[in-house]
């Protein structure tokens, strides 16, 4: 009895609680066939959009792209496996990239970023000078590489004809084109990283076979001499300055 008469306490308590409370207006949804809600959304997820693409965006058309396959092929071929750790290559790429993009970023913060935030031009303008360092940049790499050929595989590919100035090249070839640029240059550089620890790696199997030695593995003599090697001709030096060195500035 007296637990019956405590629940219909509580029950009358919550009722009374509730009914001194407001009502709340129900949730209303944003009208889109409003063009200026319309307008917003569209903004709002084009914003989301460009920045989930930002790291895609700064693999295709920065120069980390070379760098961190470069740095990546150098860990190979000293016979380190995880020595230096995937963040501090990647934290050195991107450092190396701020540096070597940095004067590109400059233009176009000067040229676009900064008249458009102080209203002094549109968002299509904005846009059209943040375009003109990127081409120009991605321009230069391909040609000091040598690659002019590879925006003929994209501009055949998309059945366009073939331009006859860098002006007349689209951002859709120009893009994947710049990017096989830099595979070719960053796998150049690599091979011939790779040569003098090849040299040593083979150096050292010779002497153990003919030391009868068969069943040690070369890599644990090769690894101190590579390594010792490398911190002589003080390697990360020379690796970071040829790295930044091979950008043609625009």
């Amino acid at each position: 009895m007296r637990t019956a008469i405590f629940i219909l306490a509580i029950l009358g308590l919550a009722t009374a609680a509730s009914a001194a409370q407001p009502t709340t207006a129900p949730i209303q949804l944003p009208d889109l066939t409003s063009r200026e809600n319309l307008s917003s959304s569209i903004q709002m997820i084009a914003g989301i959009a460009i920045v989930s693409l930002a790291p895609a965006l700064l693999l295709m058309m920065t120069s980390f792209t070379r760098i961190i396959i470069v740095l990546s092929l150098l860990r190979q071929a000293l016979g380190t496996q995880s020595l230096p750790p995937n963040q501090v290559l990647m934290g050195l790429s991107l450092f190396m990239t701020f540096l070597v993009m940095s004067p590109t970023w400059n233009r176009i913060n000067n040229d676009a970023l900064q008249p458009y935030l102080n209203k002094q031009i549109d968002q299509t303008t904005a846009l059209d000078r943040a375009k003109s360092p990127v081409r120009e940049f991605m321009t230069h790499q391909i040609k000091s590489a040598g690659n002019d050929e590879d925006i003929f595989v994209f501009t055949d590919a998309a059945r366009q004809p073939r331009p006859e100035s860098w002006d007349q090249v689209n951002m859709t070839a120009l893009i994947p084109a710049f990017m096989l640029s830099e595979l070719k240059t960053a796998f150049l550089m690599g091979f011939k990283i790779y040569l003098p620890f090849l040299v040593i790696d083979l150096v050292v199997s010779t002497l153990l076979v003919s030391m009868g030695m068969i069943m040690l593995p070369p890599v644990l003599i090769s690894l101190p001499f590579k390594l010792a090697m490398f911190v002589l001709a003080d390697g990360w030096r020379l690796i970071t300055a040829t790295l930044l060195g091979s950008f043609v500035s625009s």
